[in-house]
């Protein structure tokens, strides 16, 4: 049943596409897809009428729900069946308040999945965030991703526009792949919409609306400031900066887009502050996990200011899955790089993070200061017996590692888990 009815929601959303044409923003990229997708469409909705690809509906069955409208039916017969009836009655009668834009996010397990998403709903923007090692499983090499990744801009028309991270050479070596224009993002001197490096702070204490990211943003000689609301770290900045360059290639000047920031909140489990017990820092990155966004995190929580000297830092790392062949140096780097940073307290989960711990160890961190745990509820226990006002505590993994489970045993507020933490509502309720 499931089968036969993502074609038929397919051809359903192509048939809508065709009749509305709205203006269609792709976002791809190994790491940060998703918050670049909330930061432009919190920049577009003030002017647009706009949809942005809810969740992880980033597939070739979640696009055709976003753009229908539809949410998935999961195991419900009758619920694909209305489904079903619903998608063909939006995409027969559309209805006046269509969105004019959709910012929809393209996500790719395999080689040809984003040729299939650029060909469902073809955009005219296209943002490619970085490359990486994310589903590796899948792919022969970092450069296999670059090239699926890069489908996303080879489909652009001539006048559509590339916008690509100035940082990340594999992303930024995809413009001589298109007759689109294209415009650079990132901290690279020369990037088009730039944030100025020294410019970056993390502000994480109370009171608890004031808590994010500060940097200046750079633009054709402009300067201005801007602050991303509930967000610690760079991968907030380029989901920021990503889109800025969108809005500036719609049309919008640098003011509005600013301004239309303030609206831009990461989704769950993307590096957002949480208030834990105990008057702690809980800096909740517990969606996924890469070995970017890994080495990315640890460089936020040694980075972000503390009160005291006795104030301590707290990396809870789950395993990175589906990272092929390699796997094993990958996990190596995590253990390497949180021993340079000199974390007080590595609490690693699951079977892959005993060669984080071997090398944490090797690379010079003291064994009273690594410990490990088979799963993330053992582990959120233990940090919570461990902790004291005014630690700071990193919690991130793969999605399989369900990381979570220690976010929601260490924040202030656990009756909220159902809006603050990625997983199912329902069970969150439960």
């Amino acid at each position: 049943m499931r089968a036969f009815a993502e074609k038929r929601l397919a051809v359903q959303a192509k048939r809508l596409i065709s009749k509305t044409k709205p203006f269609i923003v792709g976002v791809t990229g190994s790491v940060g897809k998703s918050s670049a997708k909330q930061a432009i469409g919190a920049v577009l909705d003030g002017t647009f009428r706009v949809r942005i690809s809810p969740g992880n509906y980033n597939t070739e069955f979640g696009l055709p729900l976003t753009v229908l409208g539809l949410t998935s039916p999961k195991r419900s017969l009758y619920g694909w069946l209305s489904a079903l009836y619903r998608g063909w009655a939006r995409s027969m009668f559309p209805t006046k308040d269509y969105p004019d834009t959709l910012v929809l996010e393209m996500a790719a397990d395999r080689p040809g999945d984003i040729a299939k998403l650029v060909a469902l709903a073809p955009p005219r923007i296209g943002v490619v965030t970085t490359v990486g090692e994310s589903h590796l499983e899948f792919f022969e090499s970092t450069a296999a991703i670059a090239a699926e990744k890069s489908t996303l801009i080879r489909s652009l028309p001539k006048d559509g526009v590339a916008i690509l991270n100035r940082d990340d050479e594999q992303v930024w070596a995809m413009r001589k792949l298109t007759s689109a224009k294209v415009l650079s993002y990132g901290l690279h001197e020369e990037a088009n919409v730039r944030a100025l490096p020294d410019t970056i702070s993390y502000d994480c204490h109370q009171p608890q609306n004031s808590c994010g990211t500060h940097f200046k943003l750079s633009h054709n000689g402009t300067v201005m400031p801007v602050f991303v609301s509930g967000a610690l770290g760079r991968p907030a900045v380029y989901a920021a900066l990503a889109a800025v360059a969108v809005g500036l290639a719609r049309g919008l000047n640098l003011v509005e887009i600013v301004s239309c920031l303030g609206g831009f909140e990461t989704a769950p489990g993307r590096l957002r502050y949480l208030p834990g017990i105990k008057g702690t820092i809980l800096i909740d990155d517990s969606y996924n996990a890469a070995p970017k966004s890994v080495l990315a995190a640890l460089e936020v929580l040694h980075e972000v200011p503390l009160n005291a000297d006795d104030d301590c830092r707290f990396a809870v790392l789950g395993d990175m899955l589906e990272l092929g062949s390699l796997s094993e140096q990958a996990h190596v780097e995590i253990g390497r790089r949180a021993a340079e940073l000199d974390v007080d307290s590595l609490v690693l989960v699951g079977e892959l993070m005993s060669v984080t711990e071997r090398a944490a160890k090797e690379a010079g961190l003291s064994e009273d200061r690594v410990f490990h745990f088979s799963d993330a509820e053992t582990a959120g226990r233990f940090v919570q017996e461990r902790m004291k006002p005014g630690d700071a505590i990193l919690v991130k993994g793969s999605r399989g590692m369900h990381m979570e489970y220690v976010v929601k045993e260490l924040m202030d507020e656990p009756l909220r888990a159902a809006d603050l933490l990625p997983g199912d509502h329902n069970e969150w309720r439960s």
